[in-house]
């Protein structure tokens, strides 16, 4: 029982998906029908009618007629295709070949995409021969004015062509044969060559009024102007030679017969029509005949500058040659009395070759000037360069000679600076002899003893032969510094005992009266006897501070040290 009830169940379930299926297919033949209806009701042949108004022959007509038997055979053949074909799905649906009826369907959907595909052919093809008269015969409309003000100029202005005119006018002629071609394509309705035509018309044109707007310029710089200043330049080169210019070596006179050559070749060019290149050739010569000038004019004025400067020149070489041989007197004087630093040696020897190149610079001018082997524009450079080398020079000398001169002042500061310190000496040592102080301590005799060696040392240094400054300069220091100590220690060490003094007896008055301040003032007084003046000072100092606070300040204040 399963068995059949499972059995029938599958038959139904077959049945559903039969009808299911059969109803797709013949929703998509409503759609293809509905497709094919749109297609056979739309106004294709009145869109095709528009051609008509254009000349129904040649080009024109072999498209409009492959247009109209395209169509005819869509509406005649292959839309009736269509309805069998959508008949036949139909007919396999009901009788539920579903796989038939799909093969109908595709086909006809297959057919009919190729249909829109020939339509929107159609159409653009329609759209283009229509927009390509139009085009024309606008371009056309605005050439044929223009061609007549291209003759009209050539008319009126031909004597700025020259032999080119003829040429121009041929031009003109063969663009106006080539509309006269237009004209038939037109009426034979070739409308595709026409535009093919009439675009190279138009470039013919545009090439055309761009020749004769650039001709005359152009021509009139090939034919007049540059030759103009070629002769001019032949006429200033030839009397710049008889006025004793050096320019024979520039080697322009044959530079110019080129140019000349090659002017008369693009006139010659230029007068056939044909202004190809001419700028490429015209330019280069301009900026060289340009070149020339300029040349020309530095020439002319480094003449005028060597003749004016030359002679300054030549004294100024003169003159630093010799201030270096008095220098270099002055140096092997100055070595058999003060001992040179190498750095001193070098830098004089630098300027000795300096000096030497610039005397063979010199002398190499001088040949190059009398065998003419150089320009006035060369020699003015090499005497600016020179006249800038002998200012430094002549700088570097007067560096070296007051580095010489520094050796000697160096040396009598050295001597008045000795002086200085030991009269420094004298009188720390009298300030001592002077002073009411039980004696002086020991460190202070052995810092007099040091400064006065080094003091000694000084002046030995300054008695060798030769004599080294850098030698004499660092004993010199050491000696200043062993004199600056001694004078400060002494005048510290005179300080404090003087005010150790002052202390005591200001506290004496409080010695009465205070037993611990008493025994501190004795303290005090002993160390002052055995010259231990800082620590008398520190002990008596902090006595009187306890018993009277802010008085060592007041004290100091107002004591005056003796001299």
């Amino acid at each position: 029982m399963a068995y059949v009830i499972g059995s029938i169940l599958v038959i139904i379930a077959l049945i559903i998906f039969g009808l299911i299926l059969r109803k797709r297919v013949y929703d998509e033949v409503d759609r293809l029908e509905s497709w094919k209806m749109d297609i056979m009701n739309r106004n294709v042949t009145s869109e095709l009618a528009r051609v008509k108004s254009l000349n129904l022959s040649g080009e024109t007509q072999e498209k409009f007629e492959a247009w109209k038997g395209r169509w005819d055979q869509i509406l005649t053949k292959e839309l009736p295709d269509i309805e069998e074909f959508l008949l036949d799905a139909e007919e396999s649906a009901d009788r539920f070949r579903i796989p038939s009826s799909k093969q109908y369907l595709r086909a006809v959907d297959d057919t009919l995409r190729g249909i829109e595909i020939n339509i929107d052919q159609m159409f653009n093809e329609l759209e283009q021969l229509l927009d390509s008269e139009q085009n024309t015969r606008k371009d056309v409309e605005q050439i044929i004015p223009t061609i007549k003000g291209l003759r009209k100029t050539l008319l009126k202005q031909r004597h700025l062509f020259g032999k080119a005119e003829i040429q121009f006018d041929v031009e003109i002629d063969k663009i106006e044969s080539e509309l006269k071609k237009y004209h038939y394509l037109v009426e034979t309705g070739n409308y595709f060559e026409a535009q093919q035509l009439v675009s190279g018309i138009k470039e013919s044109v545009s090439l055309l009024e761009q020749k004769l707007d650039e001709f005359p310029n152009i021509f009139k710089r090939c034919k007049n102007e540059l030759p103009a200043q070629v002769d001019e330049l032949f006429a200033g080169i030839k009397n710049m030679k008889e006025e004793g210019y050096r320019i024979e070596h520039l080697g322009f006179e044959k530079e110019l017969q080129a140019i000349q050559q090659s002017l008369m070749d693009a006139v010659v060019q230029l007068e056939s029509g044909d202004t190809s290149n001419v700028f490429e050739i015209v330019e280069p010569i301009e900026e060289r005949l340009n070149e020339m000038y300029h040349l020309l004019e530095k020439e002319a004025v480094a003449k005028s500058y060597v003749e004016k400067h030359m002679t300054g020149y030549f004294k100024l070489i003169d003159e630093v040659g010799q201030a270096y041989e008095q220098m270099n007197e002055e140096v092997e004087l100055l070595q058999e009395t003060y001992y040179l630093e190498q750095s001193d040696l070098e830098l004089h020897m630098s300027l000795e070759k300096w000096v030497n190149q610039l005397e063979k610079q010199y002398e190499q001018l001088q040949v190059d000037i009398k065998e003419e082997k150089i320009t006035n524009i060369e020699i003015k450079e090499k005497i600016e360069t020179g006249f800038k080398e002998l200012v430094d020079l002549k700088e570097s000398q007067e560096e070296f000679k007051e580095q010489i001169k520094t050796i000697r002042k160096d040396e009598i500061n050295a001597k008045q600076r000795i002086v200085e310190m030991r009269k420094e000496l004298f009188e720390t040592n009298r300030k001592l002899q002077k002073s009411n102080i039980p004696g002086v301590p020991s460190f202070i005799w052995e810092l007099l003893q040091e400064a006065s060696q080094k003091s000694e040392v000084v002046l030995q240094n300054l008695e060798g032969k030769p004599l080294d400054m850098g030698k004499v300069q660092h004993s010199l220091g050491e000696a200043d510094k062993a004199v600056q100590a001694v004078v400060t220690q002494t005048e510290q060490l005179l300080e404090q005992a003087y005010l150790v003094e002052t202390v005591i007896q200001y506290a004496n008055r409080y010695r009465s009266q205070y037993a611990l301040l008493a025994a501190k003032l004795y303290e005090a007084e002993r160390k002052f006897r055995n010259f231990e003046y800082e620590n008398a000072l520190e002990e008596a100092a902090s006595a009187l501070e306890a018993i009277e606070p802010g008085a060592l300040k007041r004290l100091e204040e107002y004591i005056k040290i003796p001299s």
